[in-house]
């Protein structure tokens, strides 16, 4: 089926002219201010950049309804948002329950638009049908241009409240969409647009959209983000998800050139995949419903995931490569794979407010009849790749089971309670993990000052000491017997992999102490690696912590000051000689958390009262597994790029 005839055939009806007939309200908008983090997600920069997806999204609903091919992102001075899209234009025709315009329902009542009761669209991916009122309500202004019947309509906003009726003021060819606003600083802590960020999300929109072409442009004149030349992308994707797992794996050495991509439609659901093999150990699905990633995946991802397993041990025990006792599980099947699901569909139940997950079991049997049909067709015309695929599931279950073993082992101590713990770990009193913190230590000597220097009550410390593995470049059986590693999986008693279990965490706050250097760097890097792979929910719960020690200390007389960069060290330098330029300050440097004593350390970084702690968060799951990918996997020129191209983002970290 062609991209033109799936858009068609999920659109309500060629000829639906979409008026305010199709626009019904449900409740009012008098919550949004007081708590935006229910309709946005939070008032970060995150929430800040959600503004601009909700205003997108609405013009990616008329793409999936057939009437919308270009869309138009502009960061503009001072932070302000345009977005242009060529849709069908907002109704501007009188909404019967309120006897207002259509266009002045859709920007000012919650749960206002075409996406109830089926009439406007069958596919949505809006959130909920608030996305336009909420922005509104959350922007200092915003103003709505639609070309529509001939005219150009236009209203004015301030903070949800009309400022301008909705007024013709001039002529059009054409029709579409036109919203411009300013979030409002009463609301959001940041004001400052990410191009990266609205970059990133613009180009997985176009990769879901086969042929819908997003532009997205940066007019600010000034902008840290922005080179010397005006920054702009124009991105359409006419393979749509192939062309994604292509780019997804550009870092990669995939195992077969082609991409696989299966699709199909059942009623008004529609689902396609299109998946690939590496030569890696890791496995990257990433789903999608209605246009909205489901990170915790889902019933799409479940159907795969059975029909997946059964089609290759199927295929594999038919052929002669699988004997009929040995059948490789799951996760065996997923080792090195990277898929993009996306599954369009009418009535889309996500579990909560952030659409984590998708709900509906009738699509897990649409992709489940999907993989088992097209994937079988597949291997059985290319047994060359089938056979790479199989080798490669196989390889991977006789090191799961050495993995099995090691982790048995591992269990088996852990149930003597604290005689398993590792040795050189200094636990604390407090056994409430809510309340307790690990301090993962560079260094014999850092860890001794630190256990000295802590507050046992509830803090732990655990040394680090010699090269700690790369799990980048090896399978989970050699994790679990590496004495470097096993001392944390240990500690933290939560398990790994597919057993990790968020639950059984003995501490909500994972420190990451290491010095200010170049080796300190490559240990919190090879750190966050392992548990960016084999630990996530750890960072998606957001209890991972890098310490952050002062560099330097400045003292005058009685006075003293810790700088932590050497910016700060240069301004309090001159704070502390005030009128005088010549009085002498003492500035000496922290070469290593090993060099400072007890108490200094407890003084710096392990006091909750005056400590520096950075958060480790995962805003792009795709962005960071690409990182980690170049960072610290097999190839070299890629890394060999990423260094030529951030180079002017590192500083000196010896001074």
């Amino acid at each position: 089926m062609a991209e033109n005839e799936i858009l068609q055939s999920t659109a309500v009806d060629e000829n639906n002219d979409y008026n305010a007939s199709e626009i019904q309200v449900l409740e009012g908008l008098e919550a949004v201010r007081k708590r935006p983090g229910m309709y946005i997600g939070s008032t970060s920069v995150s929430g800040l950049h959600h503004l601009v997806y909700e205003i997108v999204d609405n013009s990616i609903d008329e793409a999936l309804a057939g009437y919308c091919t270009e869309i138009q992102v502009t960061i503009n001075e001072g932070n302000t948002i345009t977005v242009v899209d060529n849709g069908r234009g907002i109704p501007v025709d009188i909404q019967a329950q309120t006897g207002r315009p259509a266009l002045e329902v859709v920007y000012t009542v919650l749960h206002a638009g075409g996406k109830f009761g089926g009439g406007g669209y069958k596919v949505s991916g809006g959130l909920h049908g608030v996305g336009a009122s909420v922005v509104n309500a959350l922007s200092e202004w915003l103003t709505v241009q639609v070309h529509k019947n001939g005219n150009i309509y236009e209203m004015k906003f301030s903070r949800g409240k009309i400022t301008q009726e909705m007024t013709i003021i001039g002529s059009t060819d054409h029709t579409g969409t036109t919203v411009t606003f300013k979030p409002d600083p009463e609301m959001f802590e940041e004001l400052e647009y990410s191009y990266e960020t609205l970059h990133t999300r613009m180009r997985e929109e176009a990769f879901l959209n086969a042929g819908l072409r997003i532009t997205i442009e940066d007019k600010r004149l000034e902008s840290e983000e922005k080179p010397e030349s005006e920054r702009r992308d124009s991105m359409c994707y006419e393979g749509g998800i192939r062309e994604f797992v292509t780019w997804l794996n550009k870092k990669k050495d995939p195992l077969h050139n082609s991409v696989i991509y299966m699709s199909g439609m059942k009623g008004d659901s529609f689902a396609e995949l299109a998946l690939q093999y590496d030569d890696g150990y890791q496995e990257n699905i990433l789903s999608f419903a209605n246009n909205v990633h489901t990170p915790e995946g889902g019933m799409h991802e479940t159907g795969f995931k059975a029909a997946l397993t059964r089609v290759l041990n199927a295929y594999g025990i038919k052929n002669g490569i699988i004997k009929e006792g040995d059948k490789v599980s799951g996760e065996d099947c997923r080792e090195g794979l990277t898929c993009v699901i996306s599954v369009k569909l009418t009535n889309a139940q996500f579990e909560g407010q952030t659409k984590a997950k998708l709900g509906n079991s009738e699509i897990r049997t649409l992709v489940d009849g999907i993989v088992s049909d097209r994937l079988m067709q597949f291997l059985e015309e290319n047994p060359v790749v089938a056979r790479t695929i199989l080798d490669k599931a196989m390889t991977a279950n006789r090191a799961r089971e050495a993995a099995r073993k090691a982790r048995e082992s591992i269990r088996r101590k852990s149930a003597l309670g604290g005689a398993a713990m590792p040795d050189k770990l200094r636990d604390c009193n407090e056994n409430n993990p809510e309340l307790t913190e690990l301090y993962i230590v560079e260094g014999d000597s850092a860890g001794g000052s630190a256990t000295q220097g802590r507050d046992s009550r509830f803090q732990a410390i655990l040394p680090l000491w010699g090269k700690m593995l790369n799990v980048e470049k090896v399978r989970a059986d050699k994790i679990y017997g590496n004495d470097k590693l096993q001392p944390v999986i240990i500690a933290l008693g939560a398990g790994l992999g597919e057993d990790f279990d968020i639950n059984k965490l003995r501490y909500h706050k994972v420190i990451i102490m290491a010095d200010a250097d170049v080796d300190g760097s490559h240990i919190r890097t090879l750190l966050l690696t392992f548990f960016f792979r084999y630990m996530r929910p750890l960072i998606e719960n957001g209890y991972v912590y890098a310490a952050v020690p002062p560099l330097f200390k400045l003292t005058r007389g009685k006075t003293t000051r810790l700088a932590f960069t050497p910016e700060e060290r240069d301004q309090y330098s001159a704070e502390l000689r005030g009128d005088n330029p010549n009085a002498k300050v003492d500035i000496s440097r922290f070469k290593g958390l090993g060099e400072m004593n007890p108490h200094e350390l407890w003084e710096t970084t392990m006091d909750p009262e005056k400590r520096t702690l950075k958060r480790i968060t995962l805003e792009d799951a795709v962005l960071a597994d690409e990182t980690f990918t170049v960072l610290m996997g097999e190839k070299v020129e890629p890394r060999k790029e990423f260094i030529e191209q951030n180079a002017k983002y590192a500083v000196n970290l010896d001074f």
